[in-house]
């Protein structure tokens, strides 16, 4: 005999939890069926105490790979004929991110309470974003449940590759300017006041970039409890500036206007605005509905400010390409081919054919960057360090004349 704890809901319709001695779970379940309850989740107590006691902050959050994986799974299992109910537990059962499986409990209490499933993920928006929901709310009307979870899950899956290329393009760049900050900053503090010393022994003039170095050193060392925190404070006002709404499109225009990288945010704008409203519109979501989740979900604000022109056409019953040609940000191939769908009636395939494209453009423009700033970074910390050791052996070669 075991403890086992339960969740049901009574014959009035109420949620009641407990804990009932039986040899396993069937028992329960039959225990309280037998009262006329509806089980929603058994579960022993101590059958995993360390899963149950022990929560890391950060490493319990729910990524998008997780929410992919989790609708391809339960595509799969709807497809092969199980109850959505059905599908739901085992999905929470299985899944390893303990957020993310109390997420599907929830969702599962909410249908069989009488919530349809997309209202349940509706409750949920860190989980499942509006795109998400807009799916699968399409799939319930069209009858296309594991449809739409499959293709949701390819496009959340090429999100995820799409954001994992953009983090290895800009991982090492990075990695590069804290080591040279950090070398700079210990040889000011600690290396140059060492020769500063020894020089003023010495006497005599030195020269100008050793004095400038010296100077420099004098400065960190003088100010450095100051500097920090006036870094750590501008970090943290930079990043309330860019949570307002002038500051985060003036920053979303200056990553479009930065050198190389910019060509680089563009694409990947364009390959999630492609790929999202392309989704939506298969889908079968409405042309306003999903131009206004794919504004919202574009990731830039200046793209998002061209789909909300476009928006505002489709509205007055214009085309959805025309509005688009007045705005540099997009290219020109993204107008044709949308103008081409719009006269098809592929608007969808056009916009996911424009998504591939773009995608093979930032897999290749990545390799490209990958290959050619490795070089120039390990040439410009060379260069830094290498220009600090030059200027501080620089009065070296003249030892003789400072020597009085």
């Amino acid at each position: 005999m075991a403890e086992y704890a339960y969740k049901a809901l009574d014959v009035q319709g109420q949620s009641r939890t407990g804990v009932i001695d039986a040899e396993t779970e069937a028992h329960v379940i039959a225990s309280l069926r037998d009262q006329g309850w509806v089980p929603l989740k058994v579960d022993a107590p101590d059958r995993n105490p360390l899963k149950a006691s022990i929560r890391l902050p950060g490493l319990d959050r729910i990524s998008l790979k997780d929410v992919a994986v989790g609708s391809r799974q339960l595509a799969t299992m709807i497809d092969a004929g199980l109850p959505l109910m059905r599908a739901l537990t085992v999905l929470a059962e299985q899944t390893e991110s303990r957020r993310l499986s109390e997420t599907w409990e929830a969702v599962r209490d909410d249908v069989q309470a009488g919530s349809t499933f997309s209202a349940a993920l509706a409750k949920h928006p860190k989980a499942f974003t509006k795109l998400y929901v807009a799916v699968v709310r399409a799939g319930e009307a069209g009858g296309a449940l594991d449809d739409v979870l499959l293709r949701l899950a390819d496009t959340l899956e090429k999100q995820v590759n799409l954001r994992n290329k953009i983090r290895s393009a800009m991982t090492y760049p990075t990695m590069v300017a804290i080591m040279v900050f950090a070398i700079l900053t210990a040889m000011l503090v600690f290396i140059v006041p060492t020769f500063k010393q020894l020089y003023a022994d010495l006497g005599g003039t030195l020269p100008l970039q050793t004095r400038l170095l010296i100077g420099a050193s004098d400065l960190v060392r003088r100010f450095f409890l100051i500097i920090v925190p006036l870094m750590i404070a501008g970090g943290y006002f930079l990043k309330r500036y860019i949570n307002t709404d002038g500051g985060r499109r003036n920053w979303d225009y200056l990553k479009l206007r930065v050198p190389i990288f910019g060509e680089l945010f563009r694409k990947v704008a364009m390959s999630r605005m492609s790929r999202t409203l392309g989704t939506l519109l298969r889908s079968g979501v409405p042309v306003l509905q999903s131009l206004e989740i794919t504004r919202e979900t574009t990731g830039n604000r200046i793209v998002a400010e061209a789909i909300q022109d476009v928006e505002d056409a489709v509205r007055q019953g214009e085309s959805l390409a025309r509005p688009l040609q007045k705005h540099k940000v997009i290219p020109p191939m993204v107008v044709q081919m949308l103008a081409v769908g719009e006269e098809t009636g592929n608007v969808d395939t056009m916009l996911e054919k424009v998504a591939a494209f773009y995608d093979s453009e930032v897999d290749a423009m990545v390799d490209a960057l990958t290959s050619l700033i490795e070089p120039i970074l390990i040439a410009f910390l060379g260069g830094v360090v290498g220009g600090i050791l030059i200027s501080l052996y620089l009065p070296m070669f003249k030892l003789v004349d400072l020597i009085q």
